[in-house]
């Protein structure tokens, strides 16, 4: 699949771990991945679309080909607009792919060339999600092991509403 650029979208509330594995196996595949961190408002994210991807970039950092963006709006718009060859979506459960099969089946009713590659996380992996991350640090949990030092570093700087 090498000289494609896949698209990696996702409202990244917060990037995890999980994320960042994936994030770098894409790489490995792609000449140029394109992490898009979507606004996502009707989530109610605890952190800000800017905030994001901030933390998103510095996740990232060390990673090649690797560029982040963010976007509202509809992700086939996105693909349309930025010429991707795939999006990349991941899948932990059967519950994500019944869940993300009706999303990849609509956004090619939408545009026909619109192609979908699904990637599972690495097994150590396989449990981690945003929500439960968000709901671990909430509650006043540690969540360092989850996630990448970046995201715990500005956790800690902006102090976004635990309990909430």
């Amino acid at each position: 699949m090498k000289g494609r650029t896949a698209l990696y979208p996702g409202t990244f509330d917060p990037i995890t771990n999980g994320h960042v594995d994936l994030v770098e196996r894409i790489s490995g595949l792609f000449d140029r991945v394109i992490v898009a961190v979507a606004a996502g408002y009707h989530k109610g994210p605890l952190l800000t679309l800017e905030q994001r991807e901030t933390v998103v970039r510095e996740s990232l950092a060390g990673i090649d080909r690797v560029e982040v963006i963010t976007f509202e709006g509809l992700l086939v718009d996105e693909f349309r607009n930025r010429e991707v060859d795939v999006v990349i979506r991941g899948l932990r459960a059967v519950s994500d792919f019944e869940y993300e099969l009706m999303i990849a089946l609509m956004n090619r009713k939408l545009h026909p060339e619109f192609e979908t590659v699904f990637l599972m996380p690495s097994e150590k992996y396989i449990y981690l999600h945003s929500s439960l991350v968000k709901e671990i640090y909430r509650l006043g949990g540690d969540i360092g092991c989850l996630v990448p030092e970046a995201v715990v570093k500005r956790l800690e700087e902006w102090k976004p509403l635990q309990g909430g």
